[in-house]
């Protein structure tokens, strides 16, 4: 028996929402251990930075678009 399973709309939304949140929690932390160090470029940290953001950026669209509207 081959079952195929099609992910919902939410679903693919959830799963990309967690990868996200993986890759922005491991960027935060790799800026933490650049910033310990002496030696890092600004330049490195600026970039890191930036990514961080985009990824935050990223998440809170799909985390709104995950929430229903509500008509007030």
């Amino acid at each position: 028996m081959n079952m195929h399973h099609e992910m919902s709309h939410d679903e693919i939304i959830r799963a990309r929402l967690a990868v996200l949140r993986c890759e922005h929690r491991d960027l935060d932390e790799a800026i933490t251990a650049l910033t310990r160090q002496q030696l890092t470029s600004s330049l490195t940290l600026q970039r890191l930075k930036k990514q961080k953001l985009a990824l935050k950026d990223q998440i809170a669209r799909l985390e709104d678009e995950l929430t229903p509207d509500i008509i007030a």
